[in-house]
């Protein structure tokens, strides 16, 4: 008799208790072999207090199963809510976010009916690290964090599941046009371990045109790595292109601990009506499985469900006229499924999840980068409404250094002093840039630092500072 694994189970809210009851009758009907711990999250946590939305004991039963198929959430409106999927995310290590699309025509609408596309999203970095300020009164800043060995994981990730699950091609989305540091980073180490995948074909799109072809041409792509926001925003899209966002199911991996969800929400509304369509969350629970290594009963619910639905036995949302056969509820869906456990679609496509390679998908060649790193400039950023840009700059000019001088200033991202043009729309947020005297020189922090206390002097507001470097003789910031 086979060993059941542990698994950490969370009901959720809305919806999600009826469709984690449908979900849990039907693995458990096809055979798997699960040990359940049973924890509370969500908005009941939440409005006990507690703003994270999950108690420190539910973390402990995380930490000893390492595996957690959680129902959707309900995130009370306000201020001091944290999101408790980007906490697990982060807390939990959960790099990569895989969700695969595949449309089910005829039997669910669709626009694209050769739509089988796989989406691996960075899950940690980049605008969802969620720092941000308000500097000035006008003026709000994000930050868009990408690290090397962050983007090296997940990249690498998207070439080995190619190669585990027989794709032929990966293809990179970023927009390093316009963010030629941080997606230029990105695309350039897709370019490099790219290299050492020979027998997968790879290429490489601006976000904006290569949303567009994939919009109308998902047939042209097979898997897609991208960084969170872009991967967040895409994977939506394809999901309901797809039939129906609420048919996606994800998965969440890092190198210890993964998570298994739908990707839809709550549907507080359509709660307790018997109603909701639990296959976002059967699909989440079909990678859990094939995660744990119960590769045969992924394959028997999986194809259960495709017969079920090319049977035509729909619940509400995927119901039409002339194609469907019964209308069910979540209940019914379920039992309906798990009457077709070992049977097959005949005109659907078949699968077969089986084991292709034992090895583990992470694999961390980044190294500490022996780069030289100098010291060669600071940009200051100021709050100042006092005149115009040309009043601002003549203002500056009287800062004065031996080390550094005021190489110019923008304003949103564009030049205004010197040679700026009067027509330029300017806010209250200012950044001025200074760089070494001598091309060559190296500063010390203590040259900013008598920079800014005559800034304080002169009476200006500095708000920020970032620090200007070169490594290995080339500029680290943009120009």
């Amino acid at each position: 008799m086979s060993l059941k694994t542990p698994i950490t189970v969370a009901y959720g809210d809305g919806i999600g208790p009826e469709i984690m009851n449908a979900t849990l009758d039907i693995i458990q009907a096809a055979g798997a072999q699960l040990d359940i711990e049973v924890i509370e999250i969500g908005e009941q946590v939440y409005l006990k207090g507690n703003a994270a939305g999950i108690a420190p004991e539910a973390w402990s039963s995380l930490e000893r199963t390492k595996v957690f198929l959680k129902a959707p959430i309900t995130t009370p409106q306000g201020g001091g809510y944290k999101s408790l999927n980007v906490a697990t995310r982060k807390r939990l290590g959960l790099y990569a976010n895989i969700r695969p699309c595949l449309s089910s025509y005829p039997f669910i609408k669709t626009k694209h009916p050769v739509l089988d596309v796989v989406i691996v999203r960075e899950n940690e970095e980049d605008l969802y690290a969620g720092i941000e300020y308000r500097q000035t009164r006008q003026t709000t800043q994000g930050l868009k964090l990408i690290s090397k060995p962050g983007s090296e994981k997940i990249i690498r990730y998207a070439f080995e599941y190619a190669k585990n699950n027989g794709r032929k091609k990966v293809t990179c989305f970023m927009k390093d046009n316009i963010m030629k540091i941080t997606d230029g980073l990105f695309h350039k180490l897709y370019d490099e371990i790219g290299q050492e995948y020979p027998e997968i074909e790879k290429e490489a799109w601006i976000i904006d045109v290569g949303s567009a072809k994939l919009a109308t041409k998902p047939e042209l792509f097979d898997v897609i790595v991208l960084e969170n926001l872009y991967g967040d925003i895409l994977s939506d899209v394809v999901a309901e292109m797809s039939g129906s966002i609420g048919l996606g199911g994800s998965a969440n991996i890092g190198d210890e601990y993964a998570m298994f969800e739908a990707i839809h929400g709550s549907a507080p509304r359509r709660a307790g009506q018997n109603l909701a369509n639990p296959t976002g969350l059967l699909l989440g629970a079909v990678l859990m499985l094939i995660h744990i290594k119960q590769h045969d009963i992924a394959s028997k619910v999986h194809n259960a469900w495709l017969k079920t639905i090319e049977d035509g036995v729909h619940t509400y949302d995927i119901f039409r006229e002339g194609v469907s056969k019964q209308k069910v509820g979540t209940k019914e869906f379920a039992q309906a499924i798990i009457e077709r456990l070992g049977q097959k679609p005949s005109e659907l496509k078949a699968l077969d999840y089986h084991p292709r390679d034992d090895k583990k998908i992470v694999s961390q060649k980044s190294v500490t980068s022996k780069e030289t790193k100098d010291l060669v400039g600071v940009d200051v950023f100021i709050d100042w409404t006092a005149g115009s840009a040309e009043d601002l700059g003549q203002m500056i000019d009287k800062i004065k250094s031996s080390d550094l001088k005021l190489t110019g200033i923008t304003n949103r991202g564009t030049k205004v002093y010197p040679d700026g043009f009067a027509g330029t729309f300017c806010t209250d947020l200012w950044r001025c840039r200074f760089e070494t005297s001598k091309p060559g020189d190296k500063l010390k922090h203590q040259s900013i630092l008598d920079l800014l206390n005559q800034f304080y002097d002169f009476g200006f507001d500095f708000v920020k500072t970032e620090n200007l470097y070169n490594f290995d003789g080339s500029a680290g910031f943009s120009q």
